[in-house]
């Protein structure tokens, strides 16, 4: 595992070859009805709050499909088309809803269809490629995993998607698929009390693969979440700043791939969740939280 040996952490990372993004991105699932279905119902303040995303020099956006379904993407096109040149877009594809509870989620990743998907995504965007384009899961039962990536691989080759990314995945699935093609990024719930991607990020970090981890800065609550704030709570109080921008501040410090992306409603709460970057962990104080939970 990669870790900085001071308190100095880089201000962007790269995507791929040559895409640079400032180190802490935005999480569009938020922004959506209930259980991710439906549209967002505070249009113009989601409308609001995506402008301001990019006026705080935002220069990443996550969003996938399956978010609404269709109706995230459709509503940062409406608030941000044309895009501010630096502004990279990642959606995922492969995953579908048959109604508006989660039991209904089931997957397809046959080439038809995950082509036909990037496609439509592209289309409700407005734009001409997609810049880092996810395999949402990799629980299709159609094809195989190994034919999934021909099939992604086979999209940035004729110029569909820039960039392949890969959601969900293990560790294993990741070292399969670099195997077949370049990999740019993969996505997981890793967070200072959730480590299930941890294995992965030890293989990406390896591969110089980017490490986009979700919920990043979830705290957890409750009777679990005392021995948690007893180390961050006093990192909060000498940094002045809260738990939950330490636990942020805790996953840059893990790596210089590192790219979170917290969601929010609130312009107050993506501020904070900004302002995360500013904060020099020593390597004592990274390895306190680290030593919280078993990887």
């Amino acid at each position: 595992m990669m870790t900085t040996t001071d308190n100095e952490i880089p201000k962007t990372v790269t995507i791929g070859k040559d895409l640079i993004v400032d180190r802490i991105g935005f999480g569009t699932m938020q922004l959506v009805g209930p259980k991710e279905w439906g549209e967002y119902p505070y249009h113009d303040k989601g409308i609001a709050l995506l402008k301001e995303v990019v006026d705080q020099d935002v220069t990443f956006i996550d969003t996938a499909d399956v978010y609404g379904p269709h109706s995230n993407e459709e509503l940062i096109h409406e608030a941000l088309h044309p895009y501010p040149d630096n502004l990279v877009i990642a959606t995922k594809g492969g995953f579908v809803r048959g109604g508006p509870e989660y039991a209904d989620m089931g997957a397809v990743g046959n080439r038809a269809y995950l082509k036909q998907s990037a496609y439509m995504s592209m289309r409700r965007l407005g734009l001409d490629h997609i810049d880092l384009y996810y395999l949402h899961t990799p629980t299709m039962t159609d094809v195989p995993f190994e034919e999934m990536i021909d099939t992604l691989a086979e999209m940035r080759e004729i110029g569909l998607i820039r960039n392949i990314g890969l959601s969900n995945i293990s560790a294993e699935q990741l070292q399969t698929a670099l195997e077949i093609t370049e990999i740019a990024a993969v996505t997981a719930h890793y967070s200072i009390g959730v480590r299930i991607g941890a294995a992965l990020l030890k293989v990406s970090d390896e591969a110089g693969v980017v490490f986009s981890p979700w919920h990043p800065a979830a705290v957890p609550s409750g009777e679990d979440g005392t021995r948690f704030h007893s180390v961050l709570d006093p990192l909060a109080e000498t940094h002045r700043v809260s738990a939950q921008q330490i636990a942020l501040a805790w996953q840059l410090h893990r790596s210089p791939l590192m790219l979170p992306i917290p969601g929010t409603t609130g312009v107050d709460h993506l501020r904070e969740n900004l302002a995360a970057v500013n904060i020099a962990l020593t390597q004592s104080e990274v390895d306190m939280i680290t030593d919280l939970e078993e990887e």
